[in-house]
């Protein structure tokens, strides 16, 4: 992908988070992928911090691990 460093970083940020929540509430991939209404192999390029994912599926995601899509913008504290 060709783009900043710093969306870059923000990219694996936001995928970090996907996984770790997803990993939290002991979802797999498939699990998370097909309520969030995206293939598995989409949502594990997101994770990997590979996609610039569009908004919506941002919300679709967030909403179907039940999190405000800010928690999953935001770097650990």
């Amino acid at each position: 992908m060709s783009s900043s460093p710093k969306l870059q970083q923000r990219l694996q940020l936001f995928g970090e988070n996907i996984r770790r929540v997803r990993l939290e509430r002991s979802l797999s991939q498939e699990h998370l992928a097909h309520a969030a209404g995206v293939h598995r192999t989409y949502l594990g390029s997101v994770e990997r911090g590979e996609r610039n994912v569009a908004l919506a599926n941002c919300y679709a995601i967030a909403d179907a691990l039940g999190v405000p899509l800010e928690d999953l913008l935001r770097a650990p504290q």
